[in-house]
């Protein structure tokens, strides 16, 4: 005869995963973007922020990458140039972009409205911060610093490039997180972005996974646009963003972190019934 035992995991969460820009800090998520811009510009090749951010949440090598092999501007550099962007000129464009953006992050994340309390919130609660990002981590040795003087110090944050394996869509800095907080289930664990890698990130690593339509990198405004609108224009601005991160699994999706106790507190009610991401 044969047995099947499944095991569950009905305690409660011990942690939440944080993406860095359009998700705590850089509301709009314009730090990688307008760096992006300005890069490909200083090769002449001019960009709509509508194409940067197409490929938001990649490693920045790898978003260079997907945004040269937009047919769009794949036509702009091959006229410019007499060729396919090929992986050296990849390098190229990521050589420029990387001291722009160590320059320039700190200018850009300021922390997004509520960000602070409901951290403080988790922390009340027994849950660690964890964190991981798009950016490498010669950036965030610039952010993190930055991000202290102005209250968020997360207990652990892993960079695109710290792992062998690679970062998003796949699972391993997320999963990294679990191994350094020490959390003893993935189903105890939370993973909170703006983009469909980072949903896709959280989902590959066996994690209930958050989406943020307002302050991310779809709806993409700065917050005093965003609160400037009013309701139906922000519901029309809204729906794409949200219809987005759930056709990517997300199983929630909210505006902001702002939104997150709530969501916290229905996690761990469904964990407590015996459910799993």
């Amino acid at each position: 005869m044969n047995y099947r035992y499944t095991r569950r995991y009905a305690g409660k969460l011990q942690a939440v995963i944080f993406d860095w820009a359009g998700t705590v800090v850089d509301f709009g998520s314009f730090a990688p973007t307008q760096v992006l811009i300005d890069a490909l510009g200083g090769f002449g090749i001019d960009i709509h922020m509508a194409e940067a951010r197409v490929s938001m949440g990649l490693a920045k090598w790898d978003h260079i990458r997907a945004l040269g092999d937009m047919p769009q501007v794949a036509a702009r550099w091959r006229a410019k140039y007499g060729h396919e962007m090929s992986d050296r000129d990849v390098d190229a464009v990521y050589e420029a972009f990387m001291p722009l953006q160590v320059a320039h992050v700190g200018q850009y994340s300021q922390l997004i409205p509520g960000a602070l309390e409901v951290i403080a919130a988790l922390r009340a609660q027994g849950i660690s911060i964890g964190s991981c990002s798009g950016y490498p981590r010669i950036v965030m040795d610039t952010l993190l610093p930055i991000a202290a003087e102005r209250g968020y110090a997360p207990d652990c944050t892993i960079a695109t490039d710290d792992l062998a394996a690679g970062g998003r869509p796949g699972p391993w800095m997320a999963l990294e997180n679990v191994v350094r907080l020490g959390a003893s289930d993935v189903a105890a664990c939370v993973k909170v972005d703006d983009t469909v890698p980072g949903i896709d990130e959280g989902l590959a690593a066996g994690m209930w996974t958050v989406g943020l339509s307002a302050s991310g990198n779809e709806v993409g405004l700065t917050f005093e646009e965003w609160t400037a609108l009013g309701p139906s224009e922000q519901a029309a601005r809204r729906a794409p963003a949200e219809a987005k991160l759930y056709a990517a699994g997300a199983h929630f999706v909210i505006d902001s972190i702002a939104a997150l106790p709530a969501v916290i507190a229905e996690i761990n009610a469904r964990l407590a019934r015996g459910e799993r991401p």
